[in-house]
């Protein structure tokens, strides 16, 4: 099971009795910064720890960064250590529900060289199959930090995606809402818009109406359309700051169209430089 990335609540629950997996609450909400760790404290997985998405998920912000860039390698490994993760475990992330938070772990973990899966449907599905439900602190017991590497070539950088504008090399998959998308509204960043040439697949559409992901042959059928001839290696996942931009990506690879890239630090460092092209409105 461990080569799997996507679980049903029935498989978790499994794992969990067999001790063959760490499980880590990602939920998060971007207008309150500390409603997920109330709402982990409140009803979790049994088992799981939590994982905050500024504090954990990411490396202070920085005047050249984007809002959440990536954590040292260093740092990540004593922060997996702290929940009790070692190396030969599968974890496995959840949020809410959409997975829009904890595709970023998942990505994160592969990106470290590990394995992970996330939960189908997050703690909604968990709860509606009506499995146990643990309330409080949930701590991790500290493991040796593992030593970890990451893969500069899982990722691209604003300077790579300026190159390819105009050009063939490279599609930018902007993951953001249409609107935000659009500029209409930027609820977030100091600046509306996109990365000029970048088409528009909202996360939200990697799921179906329960809430899970859709079916890996639909979701390839999606992205097939959408993206015609473009291969999948030529695909450059962004949103505002690469965490949802991880939920098209983490579709793709469900889809069975792996080595697409992130952008880590998304539309927050693209308008970090301001000589940087802007695109207003529904086209690319």
């Amino acid at each position: 099971m461990k080569n799997e990335i996507l679980l049903s609540a029935a498989q978790l629950n499994n794992l969990i009795h067999q001790g063959d997996c760490l499980v880590v609450d990602c939920r998060f909400d971007f207008a309150d910064a500390g409603k997920g760790r109330s709402d982990w404290l409140a009803g979790h997985v049994p088992g799981a720890v939590y994982a905050h998405l500024d504090d954990h998920l990411a490396a202070p912000v920085q005047p050249h960064t984007g809002r959440h860039p990536l954590p040292a390698a260093e740092t990540f490994a004593e922060f997996l250590a702290s929940l009790g993760w070692s190396g030969d475990q599968l974890l496995v992330a959840y949020d809410g529900g959409s997975n829009a938070i904890a595709a970023r772990l998942w990505w994160m973990m592969r990106y470290f060289g590990q394995s992970a899966a996330l939960l189908d449907g997050g703690f909604q599905e968990w709860s509606r199959a009506g499995f146990a439900i643990e309330r409080g602190e949930a701590v991790g017991k500290l493991s040796p930090r593992e030593n970890l590497t990451g893969n500069p070539r899982m990722t691209a950088s604003a300077d790579y995606i300026g190159e390819c504008l105009g050009s063939e090399r490279a599609v930018v998959l902007d993951a953001r809402a249409a609107e935000r998308y659009s500029g209409e509204v930027e609820p977030l960043d100091s600046r509306g818009g996109h990365i000029p040439g970048a088409l528009n697949r909202p996360f939200t559409e990697n799921l179906d109406a329960s809430g899970r992901f859709k079916q890996p042959l639909a979701l390839r059928a999606e992205f097939q359309s959408f993206l015609g001839n473009t291969k999948p290696a030529k695909v450059i996942h962004s949103c505002g700051s690469g965490v949802t931009a991880c939920h098209n990506l983490f579709a793709m690879q469900l889809a069975g169209l792996e080595t697409s890239l992130l952008y880590p630090g998304s539309w927050s460092h693209w308008i970090r430089d301001p000589a940087r092209p802007v695109a207003i409105g529904a086209e690319p």
